[in-house]
């Protein structure tokens, strides 16, 4: 019988507030000098006391709600008792038997991964250990920054599981507008709890702390089940301990043995009231949110007839589906039909995902820079479906409206890229192309069919793409 694996989650997201959680210092994740948003209170001084943030408390309801989990009536925070250099008061602010919500779910390709527990704690500080020296640094910047906890049931399978569910939790925090849940600057970190066994009966648990990037996730998972294996059939037993993980090396190596919760002292916290939420204050933060990710993938297919990778990328791409909707929503005059409309909206998606992508590089997008606008978009997409200009002068007239924001059509007309309509001035530019190519030309005449394909490239590259293929073809034939 082979081994299998139980891996549970527990996900921390820093939240996107403007002050911390129990004080009125900001919440600024890119402020670059050390111990600069500190006070009293999320330094620890003696007398200080806590005032909790509510608009944390409606950012963690209302990630509940979009993961389907029960709201508490009655909520409490409590005091998280350890010692950490970065730690100042020698205890955490977070919330024990009282969760803001309990028992959701997210579904992963068919598959529900339920949610236990989302709490809503404070972060600590950080410390930073200069190379080669014997001592290292504290920045309390962090310190009291609302810290969102999300705890999964051990429900996922496999590494790749893992991963996805990571991705999609990150894709719905900024959908909501809670938290940015940055990777690379430690806005969102991902813990593993992980065993296998054979049978019912469950493995012991190892838990792997602090993967900050969803690729190291899958690696970690992947390596700790065959790990693991490995243990067991030497003989060996698994130790119950905390593993952290070598980047370069790729594998997870003991940093310490596990703590259980009654190591942390957990007691309500004196300084702040219990909480209650009547179903009127869930119910308004409750209509306060937008369409999320799940939704969105149905309406895009439904709606603008887009396959799986495109609807994907827009859903992934946030503020580019926005765009894309602008765009859309600008030529539905004359796209009557819903086939065309449908037709329409694909060139839209496809000159978003190959073109502006390409340009935009590893560039988010963002509107507010982007010189084209969604009536010129639009416009471009219009002459483009309208067959008045060619799929090689579109790449042209694009490049153009990024760089300088221009209307398609003025660009069009000033360098004369619209269709060639004179039958005369292209049978000249034909005769022209025939004349310098006498051997494609006899190649023709001889059976080979490839050689009006040759013939009529030149012809296209001489009237820069303006002219009908189909014209070209049908007047090379006759000329020869």
């Amino acid at each position: 019988m082979a081994y299998k694996p139980t891996i549970g989650l527990e996900i921390h997201a820093e939240l996107k507030t403007n002050s911390k959680m129990f004080c009125g210092c900001k919440n600024d994740p890119d402020e670059k000098r050390p111990n600069y948003n500190i006070c009293p209170v999320c330094t620890a001084q003696p007398g200080a006391l806590p005032v909790a943030n509510e608009d944390a408390i409606k950012k963690v309801i209302k990630t509940g709600l979009a993961l389907n989990c029960k709201i508490a009536e009655d909520s409490k925070f409590d005091r998280k008792n350890y010692f950490y250099p970065d730690l100042p008061k020698g205890y955490q602010i977070s919330q024990y038997d009282q969760p803001l919500c309990e028992g959701g779910f997210l579904e992963i390709d068919g598959h529900k991964i339920r949610i236990t527990r989302i709490h809503l704690e404070e972060d600590t500080g950080s410390l930073n250990h200069p190379e080669g020296a014997d001592y290292s640094l504290v920045n309390l910047n962090r310190a009291g920054v609302p810290l969102m906890e999300l705890v999964t049931e051990p429900d996922i399978t496999s590494g790749k599981e893992a991963r996805k569910f990571g991705q999609e939790l990150q894709m719905i925090l900024k959908y909501l507008g809670v938290s940015d849940a940055d990777m690379e600057k430690g806005q969102m970190r991902v813990e593993v709890n992980i065993s296998i066994s054979k049978g019912k009966t469950l493995g012991t648990k190892v838990e792997i702390k602090n993967l900050n990037s969803f690729r190291v996730v899958e690696k970690a998972v992947d390596f700790e089940i065959k790990r693991q294996e490995e243990v067991l059939e030497s003989g060996e037993k698994v130790v119950q301990e905390t593993r952290g993980w070598h980047d370069k090396k790729e594998i997870t190596f003991s940093q310490r043995e596990k703590e259980e919760a009654h190591d942390y002292r957990y007691f309500p916290e004196p300084d702040l009231l219990p909480m209650h939420f009547d179903k009127d204050y869930v119910k308004e933060i409750e209509l306060s949110m937008p369409e999320l990710p799940d939704k969105k993938r149905g309406r895009f297919k439904k709606e603008y007839g887009l396959d799986d990778a495109s609807v994907e990328f827009f859903v992934a791409n946030k503020n580019l589906s926005e765009y894309f909707e602008k765009v859309v929503s600008e030529f539905e005059e004359w796209t009557e039909e819903n086939d065309n409309h449908k037709k329409a909206s694909k060139l839209v998606a496809n000159y978003l995902i190959s073109d502006i992508k390409g340009l935009l590089g590893n560039n988010e997008f963002n509107e507010a820079e982007f010189k084209v606008t969604p009536e010129n978009f639009a416009e471009f997409i219009k002459m483009l479906y309208k067959d008045e200009i060619s799929s090689k002068v579109a790449k042209m007239v694009l490049l153009d409206m990024f760089n300088t924001g221009a209307d398609p059509s003025q660009i069009v007309e000033d360098n004369k890229l619209g269709r060639m309509t004179d039958d005369s001035e292209l049978e000249k530019i034909i005769k022209e192309v025939i004349s310098k190519n006498p051997k494609a030309v006899e190649d023709y005449k001889a059976g080979k069919q490839n050689a009006i394909q040759f013939l009529s490239g030149q012809v296209m590259a001489a009237t820069r793409g303006t002219a009908k293929p189909e014209k070209v073809q049908e007047l090379l034939k006759k000329l020869i």
